[in-house]
C-alpha cells in the first residue's frame, strides 16, 4: 500500500499531460489528473476493480431508477460532443475526465465497503 499513493500520482500526471496536449489549459488538466490519481489509487490500494459485479436490486422502482441513471451516464458524453462539436478537442477532455469521475466514485466506493468488512 505504501508504493500505491505514487504510482497513482504518476497514473494521474500522465492522464493529465495527455488531456493538456488535447486542451491546453491547466484547470482542466489538473483536475482530470487528479480525478485519475484518486481512481489509481483505490484500483491499487485496494486490489478492486472497475469490472466487479454490478449492483442489484430487488425493487422494480430501484431497477428502473438504476437503469434511468445508467442510461444518462452513457449517453451524456456523446450528446455533449454533438452539441459542443465534434471537431473540438474539449469534447475528448470532458470525455476522458467523465469517465475517470465515474471510476473514482466506484472504486471508491468499493474500497469503502472492503473497510467495512
Amino acid at each position: 500500500m505504501k508504493r500505491a499513493l505514487p504510482l497513482a500520482v504518476v497514473v494521474g500526471l500522465l492522464v493529465g499531460l495527455g488531456v493538456h496536449r488535447i486542451v491546453p489549459t491547466a484547470p482542466t488538466s489538473l483536475g482530470t489528473a487528479a480525478v485519475y490519481a484518486g481512481a489509481a489509487y483505490f484500483y491499487l490500494a485496494f486490489d478492486i476493480s472497475l469490472l466487479s459485479e454490478a449492483p442489484r436490486f430487488d425493487d422494480r422502482v430501484d431497477r428502473v431508477g438504476y437503469g434511468i441513471g445508467l442510461f444518462g451516464v452513457s449517453t451524456s458524453p456523446l450528446l455533449f460532443a454533438h452539441y459542443a462539436g465534434v471537431g473540438d478537442g474539449a469534447v475528448l477532455g470532458f470525455a476522458v475526465a467523465f469517465v475517470g469521475a465515474i471510476a473514482f466514485l466506484v472504486l471508491s466506493e468499493q474500497a469503502r465497503r472492503l473497510g467495512d468488512d
